[in-house]
C-alpha cells in the first residue's frame, strides 16, 4: 500500500496537498468542502494589517476586519479535523506580533507570514529590507508556541542566504514562492487595473529550483507553492525535496473537487515508478543527492543554450530541405 502522508512544519499530514490561501478560503462551507476532496491541511486567505484598520485612530487589533478573521478561524477549527493555518501580512512590527498572537488565540494551528512589501523607497537599501524581514520571523517565532513559515518572494539577491537567515530567526519552515498580482493598463480608459493571472505548469520551474537548492541545507519544513497542476508536479516537487505542494489556481479554474483526482494521480504515478512512500521520494533528486550537481545552477546554462541552438538549427535544415533550397 502507498504511504503518501507526510510532515510539514511539525504538522503530521495525510498527504502532500495543501490548498493556499485564495479567494476559495474565504467562504465558510468551501474549508469543509476542501476538507472531503482530501485537503491534508488548509491555509485560511491573508489577514492584512492594512485592511484592518477601518480609521486613523483605531486600534488594528480590534476592528471588524480582523474580528471577522477570527471568528472564521475558530469557526474552522469546530467544523473541520484538519490542521488550519492563518495567513498573516503586516507593516508593523508590533502588530505583526499583535496579530500573530491573536489568531495563535483563536486556534490557528500554524501561521504563514506573508513577507513582502513593494520596495519603492529609492534611499532604503535592499539589506534595510532583508534585516526588517529577519526581525519580523524572529520577533514573531519568540511571541508565539505555534509553528511558522515565511511565505517569500523568489527575488532576493542571495536566496539561498535569505532561506538560512529565515530559519535561524525561527521559522519553522518556508513557502517558496509567493504570487503577486500586478497591475495592468486600460488603454480604453487610460486606467491602471487589477489584472489576475492564475499560475501555469511553467511556474514550477522557480520553487523546482529552488527546493531543490535549498533540501538539506536549511532547517525546517519547505512547501513548493505556483505551477501545482497535475499529480507530475506534486510528484516533481517531492522529488526535489518539498514537504507539501501548495494548491490554488488549479482549484479556482477545475473546482475543488480536482483536489481528490490530484490525489489519485498521485498514487498513480507512485505506483508506476515503484514509490512505496512519501518519504522515500523526498529529496531524491535534489542537488544534494544529485549526481549533476551543476544541474540546478548557471552552469547548466551553458548546455540550455546549446540544446536550443540545436533545435534552431536543426528547424533551419528542416526548411531549406522543404523548400528546396
Amino acid at each position: 500500500m502507498i504511504d503518501v502522508s507526510t510532515t510539514y512544519l511539525g504538522l503530521k499530514l495525510k498527504t502532500p496537498l495543501v490548498p493556499s490561501a485564495s479567494p476559495l478560503t474565504q467562504e465558510f462551507d468551501n474549508i469543509k468542502r476542501l476538507e472531503d476532496a482530501g485537503a491534508s491541511a488548509v491555509v485560511f486567505h491573508s489577514v492584512f494589517e492594512e485592511a484592518s484598520r477601518e480609521g486613523a485612530n483605531e486600534p488594528p487589533a480590534s476592528s471588524a476586519a480582523l474580528d471577522r478573521y477570527l471568528d472564521f478561524l475558530c469557526r474552522g477549527k469546530e467544523s473541520v479535523r484538519v490542521p488550519l493555518v492563518a495567513s498573516l501580512g503586516g507593516t508593523t512590527l508590533k502588530r505583526w506580533v499583535e496579530y500573530a498572537r491573536r489568531l495563535e488565540q483563536a486556534g490557528a494551528d500554524a501561521l504563514e507570514l506573508n513577507l513582502y512589501q513593494v520596495p519603492s523607497q529609492v534611499d532604503i537599501a535592499g539589506s534595510e529590507l532583508e534585516n526588517g524581514y529577519v526581525e519580523v520571523v524572529k520577533a514573531v517565532s519568540a511571541a508565539v508556541k505555534i509553528p511558522i513559515a515565511a511565505k517569500l518572494t523568489p527575488f532576493f539577491t542571495s536566496m539561498s542566504n535569505m532561506a538560512w537567515r529565515f530559519a535561524e530567526a525561527g521559522a519553522n519552515g518556508l513557502v517558496l514562492f509567493n504570487r503577486f498580482y500586478q497591475p495592468d493598463l486600460n488603454l480604453a480608459t487610460m486606467e491602471i487595473q487589477p489584472s489576475v493571472l492564475l499560475s501555469t505548469p511553467q511556474d514550477l520551474r522557480v520553487p523546482l529550483t529552488w527546493i531543490g537548492m535549498l533540501f538539506g541545507r536549511v532547517k525546517g519544513s519547505l512547501a513548493g507553492s505556483g505551477g501545482v497542476h497535475s499529480g507530475e508536479d506534486v510528484l516533481k516537487l517531492l522529488l526535489v525535496g518539498a514537504d507539501v505542494t501548495m494548491v490554488c489556481s488549479l482549484l479556482l479554474q477545475n473546482g475543488i473537487s480536482r483536489l481528490r483526482n490530484l490525489e489519485s494521480d498521485l498514487t498513480g504515478l507512485m505506483e508506476k515508478y515503484h514509490f512505496k512512500s512519501v518519504a522515500e521520494i523526498k529529496g531524491r533528486m535534489s542537488q544534494l543527492h544529485s549526481s549533476d550537481p551543476a544541474a540546478f545552477e548557471r552552469a547548466q546554462y551553458l548546455n540550455a543554450v546549446k540544446g536550443i541552438e540545436k533545435v534552431v538549427l536543426t528547424g533551419r535544415e528542416a526548411w531549406r530541405i522543404l523548400s528546396g533550397e
